[in-house]
């Protein structure tokens, strides 16, 4: 059984009257990728401050690598890399500038400071740009920048808060590829993102709703979980189709959503879409569940709870 490096017991933070995380209790094994879902707001990016010891918890305990970040925060931070949503780089410095920065919180020195900022530099393509500042480079090379000085240290743990926010389709599927290496040479990798398809590919997902942990499991046993089967169907007027869906009374809807130009439908299993004369001309057709009609029904589900 692998390593479990990463647990939390009931961890709280509030922040006032404001529950941001709420009882939280999850566990990540050593080399795997755990990606960490929910909408905005609803407690991520302070649950990866929390587990890199930029926050106190208000309550419960985190333990990382075996040691609890309320007394060993410090002791931890040479086997944590951490990348946030804006980058964590200085736009207003040079890539080297921001590398020689880096190295230097991260107490590299000599030979292996030269060496892995080489690395770094090979690994995002900027050799040839080391005094170009930071905010000339595109999104994808930026990216790859600030996650090379997140893990110029070589951490054991990297801690990813929205790292593929404002860059292209392709740097985000090459940036994925990176993640998957560095999981395979077993670094222990927890991401936020608000992309469905590359929650797809973690080895672990979970579900953070208003603080509170809602799912958490690997994503073919979460589709699972879906209390019925998926439909798929288009027509001219997607509005109209989905008033007179909603509108039958005989069929089993459990919920709808729009999904691009089609709606994305859940149902009780024993009903057969396609045999309904009711919707008879309609291409619809059953399809296997995806991350986001997953995600969509546990959001309306536990509103509905909480109101």
């Amino acid at each position: 059984m692998p390593e479990v490096v990463v647990e939390t017991r009931s961890l709280t933070k509030k922040f006032g009257a404001f529950v941001a995380v709420n009882d939280l209790d999850i566990r990540i094994e050593e080399g795997s990728v755990y990606g960490f879902l929910g909408p905005n707001g609803s407690g991520k990016s302070t649950t990866i401050r929390m587990l890199c010891g930029l926050l106190a918890p208000t309550s419960g305990q985190a333990l990382v690598l075996g040691m609890d970040l309320a007394r060993e925060a410090r002791r931890l931070r040479k086997d944590i890399g951490y990348m946030s949503q804006k980058f964590s780089l200085y736009p207003d410095m040079s890539v080297i500038e921001n590398l020689n920065l880096y190295a230097g919180l991260y107490s590299l020195s000599g030979a292996e400071k030269k060496s892995r900022i080489e690395e770094m530099l090979a690994f995002a393509g900027l050799e040839d740009r080391t005094e170009d500042l930071t905010a000339t480079l595109s999104g994808g090379r930026r990216q790859k920048l600030a996650l090379g000085c997140a893990i110029l240290h070589r951490p054991k743990i990297l801690f990813l808060d929205e790292p593929t926010g404002g860059v292209d389709p392709k740097a985000r599927r090459q940036f994925w590829e990176v993640i998957y290496n560095l999981a395979r040479g077993g670094m222990t990798i927890m991401v936020t993102t608000h992309f469905m398809d590359e929650a797809e590919h973690c080895d672990r997902v979970a579900f953070i709703y208003f603080g509170s942990l809602i799912a958490d499991d690997d994503p073919v046993a979460l589709k699972r979980k879906l209390p019925g089967s998926i439909y798929e169907i288009g027509g001219p007027d997607t509005m109209s189709l989905l008033a007179k869906i909603r509108g039958n009374a005989n069929l089993p809807l459990l919920d709808a959503n729009f999904f691009g130009a089609k709606l994305h439908l859940l149902v009780r299993d024993e009903y057969r879409f396609e045999e309904d004369p009711a919707f008879e001309g309609y291409a619809a057709k059953k399809i296997a569940p995806t991350m986001e009609d997953l995600f969509v029904h546990l959001v309306r589900s536990n509103r509905t709870k909480g109101e």
